[in-house]
Protein backbone atom coordinates (compact mmCIF):
# COMPACT_ATOMS: atom_id res chain seq x y z
CA UNK A 1 0.00 0.00 0.00
CA UNK A 2 1.37 3.44 -0.95
CA UNK A 3 1.75 6.20 1.62
CA UNK A 4 -1.08 8.25 0.11
CA UNK A 5 -3.39 5.21 0.10
CA UNK A 6 -2.76 4.35 3.77
CA UNK A 7 -5.59 6.11 5.68
CA UNK A 8 -4.11 5.74 9.15
CA UNK A 9 -0.42 6.22 8.41
CA UNK A 10 -0.88 9.20 6.11
CA UNK A 11 -3.23 11.10 8.43
CA UNK A 12 -1.08 10.38 11.48
CA UNK A 13 2.12 11.52 9.78
CA UNK A 14 0.47 14.58 8.22
CA UNK A 15 -0.97 15.74 11.55
CA UNK A 16 2.23 15.12 13.49
CA UNK A 17 4.49 16.70 10.87
CA UNK A 18 2.30 19.80 10.58
CA UNK A 19 2.49 20.35 14.36
CA UNK A 20 6.28 20.30 14.10
CA UNK A 21 6.58 22.46 10.98
CA UNK A 22 3.96 25.14 11.83
CA UNK A 23 5.99 26.77 14.67
CA UNK A 24 9.11 26.85 12.47
CA UNK A 25 7.23 28.60 9.66
CA UNK A 26 5.65 30.98 12.20
CA UNK A 27 8.98 32.09 13.66
CA UNK A 28 10.52 32.38 10.19
CA UNK A 29 7.67 34.67 9.12
CA UNK A 30 8.19 36.85 12.18
CA UNK A 31 11.92 37.13 11.52
CA UNK A 32 11.26 38.30 7.95
CA UNK A 33 8.73 40.91 9.13
CA UNK A 34 10.57 44.30 9.02
CA UNK A 35 8.27 45.97 11.55
CA UNK A 36 8.86 43.29 14.17
CA UNK A 37 12.63 43.40 13.70
CA UNK A 38 12.76 47.19 14.02
CA UNK A 39 10.27 47.57 16.88
CA UNK A 40 8.84 50.92 17.95
CA UNK A 41 6.58 52.89 15.62
CA UNK A 42 5.89 50.74 12.52
CA UNK A 43 4.58 53.65 10.40
CA UNK A 44 6.12 53.57 6.96
CA UNK A 45 8.11 50.38 7.47
CA UNK A 46 5.77 48.14 5.47
CA UNK A 47 5.72 50.60 2.61
CA UNK A 48 9.52 50.78 2.57
CA UNK A 49 10.01 47.00 2.51
CA UNK A 50 7.23 45.51 0.36
CA UNK A 51 9.20 42.40 -0.62
CA UNK A 52 9.89 41.44 2.98
CA UNK A 53 6.28 42.10 3.92
CA UNK A 54 5.06 39.89 1.10
CA UNK A 55 7.25 36.96 2.16
CA UNK A 56 6.51 37.46 5.85
CA UNK A 57 2.73 37.65 5.44
CA UNK A 58 2.70 34.57 3.21
CA UNK A 59 4.78 32.58 5.71
CA UNK A 60 2.61 33.64 8.64
CA UNK A 61 -0.50 32.72 6.66
CA UNK A 62 0.86 29.23 6.02
CA UNK A 63 1.96 28.84 9.64
CA UNK A 64 -1.72 29.03 10.63
CA UNK A 65 -2.89 26.87 7.72
CA UNK A 66 -0.41 24.14 8.66
CA UNK A 67 -1.90 24.03 12.15
CA UNK A 68 -5.24 22.84 10.75
CA UNK A 69 -4.19 19.21 10.06
CA UNK A 70 -2.42 19.18 13.44
CA UNK A 71 -5.55 20.32 15.26
CA UNK A 72 -7.64 17.74 13.41
CA UNK A 73 -5.14 15.13 14.56
CA UNK A 74 -5.40 16.36 18.14
CA UNK A 75 -9.20 16.08 17.95
CA UNK A 76 -8.82 12.54 16.60
CA UNK A 77 -6.91 11.53 19.73
CA UNK A 78 -9.82 12.61 21.92
CA UNK A 79 -12.10 9.67 21.13
CA UNK A 80 -12.39 7.59 24.30
CA UNK A 81 -12.77 10.17 27.09
CA UNK A 82 -13.84 13.84 27.15
CA UNK A 83 -15.10 13.50 23.57
CA UNK A 84 -17.60 16.36 23.81
CA UNK A 85 -14.97 18.66 25.31
CA UNK A 86 -12.53 17.69 22.59
CA UNK A 87 -15.05 18.48 19.86
CA UNK A 88 -15.94 21.87 21.33
CA UNK A 89 -12.38 23.01 21.99
CA UNK A 90 -11.14 21.56 18.71
CA UNK A 91 -13.89 23.24 16.70
CA UNK A 92 -13.15 26.56 18.37
CA UNK A 93 -9.44 26.13 17.64
CA UNK A 94 -10.08 25.38 13.96
CA UNK A 95 -12.32 28.43 13.52
CA UNK A 96 -9.75 30.64 15.21
CA UNK A 97 -6.84 29.41 13.11
CA UNK A 98 -8.79 30.09 9.91
CA UNK A 99 -9.49 33.64 11.06
CA UNK A 100 -5.87 34.28 12.01
CA UNK A 101 -4.81 33.15 8.56
CA UNK A 102 -7.13 35.76 7.03
CA UNK A 103 -5.68 38.50 9.26
CA UNK A 104 -2.35 38.23 7.44
CA UNK A 105 -3.90 39.99 4.43
CA UNK A 106 -3.76 43.22 6.43
CA UNK A 107 0.03 43.36 5.98
CA UNK A 108 -0.37 43.55 2.19
CA UNK A 109 -2.88 46.40 2.55
CA UNK A 110 -0.60 48.40 4.85
CA UNK A 111 2.31 47.94 2.48
CA UNK A 112 0.33 49.14 -0.54
CA UNK A 113 -1.33 52.05 1.28
CA UNK A 114 1.98 53.35 2.64
CA UNK A 115 3.37 53.38 -0.90
CA UNK A 116 0.31 54.88 -2.58
CA UNK A 117 0.13 57.90 -0.24
CA UNK A 118 2.16 59.55 2.53
CA UNK A 119 3.14 56.72 4.92
CA UNK A 120 1.45 58.27 7.95
CA UNK A 121 -1.80 58.74 6.05
CA UNK A 122 -1.62 55.24 4.57
CA UNK A 123 -1.02 53.66 7.98
CA UNK A 124 -3.88 55.67 9.48
CA UNK A 125 -6.23 54.55 6.71
CA UNK A 126 -5.21 50.95 7.30
CA UNK A 127 -5.91 51.36 11.02
CA UNK A 128 -9.34 52.76 10.26
CA UNK A 129 -10.15 49.82 7.99
CA UNK A 130 -9.06 47.24 10.56
CA UNK A 131 -11.07 48.99 13.27
CA UNK A 132 -14.29 48.26 11.38
CA UNK A 133 -16.69 46.30 13.65
CA UNK A 134 -17.10 43.61 11.02
CA UNK A 135 -13.36 43.04 11.01
CA UNK A 136 -13.06 43.11 14.80
CA UNK A 137 -16.00 40.82 15.56
CA UNK A 138 -15.76 38.72 12.40
CA UNK A 139 -12.02 38.07 12.39
CA UNK A 140 -9.99 39.37 15.33
CA UNK A 141 -12.10 38.22 18.27
CA UNK A 142 -12.80 34.76 16.78
CA UNK A 143 -9.09 34.45 16.04
CA UNK A 144 -8.05 35.06 19.63
CA UNK A 145 -10.89 32.88 20.88
CA UNK A 146 -9.52 30.14 18.66
CA UNK A 147 -6.15 30.33 20.39
CA UNK A 148 -7.94 29.78 23.68
CA UNK A 149 -9.63 26.79 22.03
CA UNK A 150 -6.22 25.44 21.01
CA UNK A 151 -5.01 25.87 24.59
CA UNK A 152 -8.09 24.09 25.96
CA UNK A 153 -7.71 21.28 23.42
CA UNK A 154 -4.13 20.78 24.59
CA UNK A 155 -5.34 20.61 28.18
CA UNK A 156 -7.94 18.05 27.12
CA UNK A 157 -5.21 15.88 25.61
CA UNK A 158 -3.23 16.20 28.83
CA UNK A 159 -6.29 15.21 30.84
CA UNK A 160 -6.67 11.95 28.95
CA UNK A 161 -2.89 11.44 28.93
CA UNK A 162 -2.46 11.85 25.19
CA UNK A 163 -0.14 14.85 25.55
CA UNK A 164 2.16 16.48 28.13
CA UNK A 165 0.50 18.88 30.58
CA UNK A 166 2.98 21.67 29.82
CA UNK A 167 2.52 21.60 26.03
CA UNK A 168 -0.57 23.88 25.79
CA UNK A 169 1.05 26.44 28.10
CA UNK A 170 4.23 26.42 26.00
CA UNK A 171 2.26 26.78 22.77
CA UNK A 172 0.18 29.74 23.98
CA UNK A 173 3.11 31.56 25.58
CA UNK A 174 5.20 30.93 22.50
CA UNK A 175 2.62 32.25 20.06
CA UNK A 176 2.16 35.49 22.00
CA UNK A 177 5.79 35.88 23.02
CA UNK A 178 7.49 35.23 19.67
CA UNK A 179 6.54 38.63 18.11
CA UNK A 180 8.60 40.41 20.82
CA UNK A 181 11.92 40.69 19.00
CA UNK A 182 14.61 39.49 19.66
CA UNK A 183 14.48 37.73 23.04
CA UNK A 184 10.80 36.89 22.81
CA UNK A 185 11.29 35.52 19.31
CA UNK A 186 13.97 33.11 20.49
CA UNK A 187 12.32 32.09 23.76
CA UNK A 188 8.74 32.19 22.50
CA UNK A 189 9.61 30.39 19.28
CA UNK A 190 11.37 27.67 21.26
CA UNK A 191 8.38 27.29 23.58
CA UNK A 192 5.93 27.06 20.69
CA UNK A 193 8.08 24.48 18.92
CA UNK A 194 8.54 22.48 22.12
CA UNK A 195 4.82 22.41 22.93
CA UNK A 196 3.47 21.67 19.47
CA UNK A 197 6.43 19.45 18.63
CA UNK A 198 5.92 17.30 21.72
CA UNK A 199 2.37 16.48 20.62
CA UNK A 200 3.40 16.12 16.97
CA UNK A 201 6.29 13.78 17.73
CA UNK A 202 4.01 11.67 19.90
CA UNK A 203 1.73 11.24 16.88
CA UNK A 204 4.65 10.38 14.61
CA UNK A 205 5.88 7.73 17.04
CA UNK A 206 2.49 6.06 17.39
CA UNK A 207 1.77 2.83 15.61
CA UNK A 208 -1.06 2.88 13.09
CA UNK A 209 -3.01 0.56 15.39
CA UNK A 210 -2.68 2.94 18.33
CA UNK A 211 -3.66 5.87 16.10
CA UNK A 212 -6.71 4.05 14.70
CA UNK A 213 -7.92 3.03 18.15
CA UNK A 214 -10.41 0.25 18.84
CA UNK A 215 -12.56 -0.83 15.94
CA UNK A 216 -16.35 -0.57 15.82
CA UNK A 217 -18.37 -2.79 18.12
CA UNK A 218 -19.48 -5.92 16.27
CA UNK A 219 -23.06 -7.21 16.57
CA UNK A 220 -23.51 -10.04 19.04
CA UNK A 221 -25.51 -13.11 17.98
CA UNK A 222 -27.80 -14.61 20.58
CA UNK A 223 -29.51 -17.96 20.13
CA UNK A 224 -33.30 -18.16 20.43
CA UNK A 225 -35.21 -21.04 21.97
CA UNK A 226 -36.49 -22.08 18.53
CA UNK A 227 -32.96 -22.68 17.30
CA UNK A 228 -32.89 -19.61 15.08
CA UNK A 229 -30.29 -16.93 15.79
CA UNK A 230 -31.23 -13.30 16.40
CA UNK A 231 -28.72 -10.51 15.96
CA UNK A 232 -28.71 -7.62 18.40
CA UNK A 233 -26.55 -4.55 18.39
Amino acid sequence: MSVLSDPHGFRRRAAGLCLVVAPIVYVTGLLVDPAIRQGGDPTGIYGAHPEQVSVSAALLHWSWVLLIPGIIGMIHLVRDRAVLLGHITGGLALLGVVNFSALMLGDFFYSRLERAMPPARGAALGDEALADPGFVFGFQIPGFAGLLGLFALGLTLARIRRGPWWAPFAMLLGIFGAPIYPIGTVVGGSLYLAGAGAIGLRMLRMSDTEWAGPGPVQPVSIGTPSGNRATTA
